[in-house]
């Protein structure tokens, strides 16, 4: 989703996904981009293990977030 400033620019909306790096998270993640939103994706330790975070951080950045946490 797009929308004008005060200046009149065009910029995104922006929302934050809570991201886990697997299926379900990233095709939403892509879907969303592709709605036209400024993602970002926000990924936390709640004790699951032993998770790469670096490559769920890569694999976001991938599917089209712009940042992620």
């Amino acid at each position: 989703m797009t929308k004008r400033d005060i200046s009149g620019e065009i910029k995104k909306e922006r929302l934050v996904l809570a991201y886990s790096g697997g299926l379900d998270t990233s095709v939403i993640l892509a879907w969303l981009v592709e709605k036209g939103f400024d993602v970002i994706c926000f990924c936390a330790d709640v004790g699951q293990g032993d998770e790469d975070f670096e490559s769920i951080k890569a694999k976001a950045l991938k599917c089209g977030a712009s940042k992620c946490y």
